[in-house]
């Protein structure tokens, strides 16, 4: 039987270790050597997949939701930031993209201008800190635009011009113009139809970014108002879901007006059925190319399938839609995203997992 000393010296050393555990961690593993019971895994084991490897188009970027509307938070501070910027790097992310730098009052750097309208002050500047993460794992940051909530309440899109007339040159004086990561604006403004004040809102806002950043790329990231547009409504389907055609015919429209200062569209993938994928894609691809503009997929990684709202997404579910994107000859694919539904470290246990399915998938 051991001492008293002998026991306080392994005490000591265990502690030690497990503090230093991820200061080591560089190859970005994904679940723990082991689970809570010590049960450590057998290395002979690996998934046996039938279906082809890597037929899907690889996620490139991802959104970082640090302002929710509707998932919780996980109250992360640089350390997690900085170990999930490592667990992206690892699968092949260049691009991370801010959702929104404010919503209604919530605000993720110290804005002048949104302080001034009632907006509460920030514990950290989530903004500097993005930038200089991307910068350090050689990634770009697009800033996600201010949010004010009016449109959600209105359906009017033109109220969100006048506060992003503050916070669009605020940003680029504060970030754009002193990190070289800073490469990019993401129009917050989420729609998919034909919504007042749309089109005039989008070219005016994303001339503003792109003179005052010298033209770096913009982008949106609407909705197909398909059978799984439910949210709000108490209904798993949607009754008045769009046709291929109507979609096509008001997104013309659209992709008219504002392609001159709209370099890239991202359709969320998650609210058409995954028969329906390669019909909208094939649009969504023809319309951006007759625009001249690159078409990227948000390919969502949680699951729209459940009245459980939201959970990570099963992967065979995600496969399908980044095998649709790469057949209908997308340029490129993001997600909705890594952080909660992807990363090992999400509050969600089935994010790490399906981590680790994506990187057998690719051969990761």
């Amino acid at each position: 039987m051991e001492n008293r000393r002998e026991f306080l010296k392994k005490t000591a050393a265990a502690t030690a270790a497990a503090v230093a555990a991820p200061a080591l961690m560089t190859g970005c593993k994904t679940v723990s050597e082991t689970d809570p019971y010590g049960i450590a895994p057998d290395p002979s084991v690996k998934s046996n997949l039938i279906v082809p490897k890597a037929a899907g188009l690889p996620i490139t970027g991802t959104f970082l939701d640090e302002i929710s509307h509707d998932i919780p938070h996980q109250n992360w501070g640089e350390r997690e930031w900085d170990r999930d910027f490592r667990y992206m790097k690892a699968i092949g992310i260049d691009t991370v993209i801010d959702i929104r730098c404010g919503y209604r009052k919530f605000i993720t750097y110290p804005s002048p201008y949104l302080l001034g309208k009632g907006c509460y002050m920030p514990s950290v500047d989530l903004i500097d800190m993005f930038c200089r993460l991307a910068q350090k794992y050689d990634m770009k940051f697009m800033l996600g635009l201010y949010d004010s909530g009016k449109y959600w309440d209105t359906g009017d899109m033109s109220y969100e011009v006048e506060a992003n007339k503050y916070v669009i040159d605020e940003v680029w004086e504060r970030y754009g113009s002193k990190y070289k990561s800073f490469g990019g604006w993401y129009i917050s403004g989420e729609i998919s139809r034909a919504t007042k004040g749309a089109i005039e809102s989008f070219r005016t806002m994303g001339r503003q970014c792109k003179e005052v950043s010298g033209g770096l790329p913009t982008f949106i990231s609407p909705w197909i108002d398909g059978k799984k547009a439910v949210m709000g409504t108490g209904k798993m389907t949607n009754d008045e879901a769009v046709s291929v055609a109507q979609h096509e015919k008001e997104w013309n429209e659209i992709f008219d007006g504002i392609h001159d200062y709209v370099d890239a569209c991202a359709f969320q993938d998650g609210h058409i059925d995954y028969d329906e994928l390669d019909a909208f894609f094939s649009v969504n691809k023809k319309l951006a190319d007759k625009y001249g503009m690159q078409c990227w997929t948000n390919a969502e990684s949680f699951d729209r399938d459940m009245p459980i709202h939201f959970l990570p997404i099963k992967f065979d579910k995600l496969r399908l839609k980044l095998e649709a994107a790469k057949r209908c000859g997308y340029d490129k694919a993001i997600t909705f995203e890594f952080s909660h539904f992807m990363s090992p470290q999400s509050a969600y246990l089935q994010a790490g997992h399906l981590y680790d399915r994506y990187k057998e998938y690719f051969g990761l």
